[in-house]
């Protein structure tokens, strides 16, 4: 049985309330949707917050689900809870603000293991735009590819790939500066 026949089949039995099908969604994709929600936020607490309302939300449309990507669409529900997240606590300006204070003051707190440059990657992300930041992620991150995230941001292909390339510049010039 390839890949995609045991996915879905696992997805039908989501359906219909299987939890043991439900475990196996988790134990699946819990790994790349906890890295996602981490580059975005930094946190490991808001992270895990997250990814729990995720598959909690999981539970909950899986019947809206009718076919194509699963990962484009679990990754759209990532992302909008990602969103609601940031509106909920009205700190979207405050986030970011926040993140350069501690960037220019040097607070931040290397991880001696993950790295010097990851370190310093999850600096220089921080120092971009939710916006920005979150098309990394879903490219590079989380592997999808640009007609999934177009499909995911409601725009042209070719505007993301135009974000994507001036997201990418940018970063190489934080991460060189």
């Amino acid at each position: 049985m390839t890949k995609s026949n045991d996915l879905a089949r696992i997805i039908t039995g989501c359906k219909v309330g299987d939890a043991k099908c439900f475990a196996q969604i988790v134990d699946m994709y819990a790994s790349r949707c906890y890295g996602y929600f981490y580059r975005l936020t930094g946190n490991n607490d808001i992270s895990d917050e997250l990814l729990s309302k995720l598959f909690v939300k999981l539970v909950e449309k899986i019947g809206s689900y009718k076919g194509g990507s699963f990962e484009s669409w679990l990754f759209k529900v990532a992302s909008n809870i990602f969103h609601d997240h940031l509106r909920s606590k009205q700190r979207r300006k405050k986030w970011i603000e926040v993140q350069i204070t501690e960037f220019k003051s040097g607070t931040i707190e290397p991880k001696q293991s993950n790295g010097e440059l990851a370190d310093k990657l999850q600096v220089q992300l921080g120092r971009l735009n939710e916006d920005t930041r979150e098309l990394i992620m879903l490219r590079f991150y989380s592997q999808l590819s640009f007609k999934e995230i177009s499909q995911i941001r409601s725009e042209p292909m070719g505007t993301t790939l135009a974000k994507t390339h001036r997201a990418l510049k940018k970063l190489r010039q934080f991460m060189e500066g």
